[in-house]
């Protein structure tokens, strides 16, 4: 169970979900909401948070969650989940340490690709689903791989993020129509962040 958990949040496609914003959210700066997200995630060097990860029975799981663009992502899930999410520039791995097993994926097969492209192109990819004074939804879907799924990523309009939006979470929807939702919170931007954090130890 735990397992087929970790694998929707790694793998699994994304639709579009409601993102909780602060009431401080200003409108971002920007001549597009496309253009706003491209300027956020060229400017996101390095993101750490705390996340909570809901899948469609309502179950929970939390842990903290680390970026390093270009490629590299770490899900470190809570104390006593035998699990760990972790991209190391190349691949995405998913570990589970309790049956020993280790799966790969190129990291570009997975949704959470958007967010660790160096140079993304969201027009090719992406449209917005939600756009107001304190909310932008983007949803991004690759139409070549739709096996890859969807995935919405929600931002709140914060003048003093980067690019004027501040990354809330996202939500990915499955081939088999499974939602996985992931909530950010203690976001921090462009803070020193060591390769070593996405190194693993593999299961004996």
């Amino acid at each position: 169970m735990l397992r087929s958990k970790a694998l929707a949040l790694a793998v699994a496609p994304i639709a579009a979900a409601a993102v909780a914003v602060p009431q401080t959210a200003v409108v971002a700066q920007a001549n597009s909401p496309l253009a706003a997200v491209t300027a956020h995630l060229k400017a996101v060097n390095t993101m750490t948070a705390s996340f909570s990860q809901t899948d469609r029975r309502g179950q929970t799981l939390s842990g903290t969650f680390t970026l390093k663009r270009p490629g590299k992502i770490r899900f470190q899930y809570q104390q006593g989940v035998p699990m760990l999410i972790v991209a190391d520039g190349s691949k995405l791995y998913m570990v589970d340490y309790e049956t020993k097993r280790v799966d790969n994926w190129p990291i570009g097969n997975s949704p959470l690709g958007v967010l660790l492209d160096p140079n993304p192109d969201l027009t090719r990819i992406a449209k917005v689903v939600r756009n107001d004074s304190q909310t932008l939804l983007v949803q991004a879907k690759d139409p070549k791989r739709p096996q890859y799924g969807t995935v919405t990523l929600g931002f709140a309009k914060v003048r003093s993020a980067p690019a004027g939006l501040l990354l809330q979470g996202w939500t990915v929807i499955d081939a088999q129509n499974n939602r996985t939702t992931v909530k950010l919170t203690n976001q921090r931007f462009n803070v020193p962040v060591a390769d070593t954090a996405f190194r693993f130890t593999r299961p004996k």
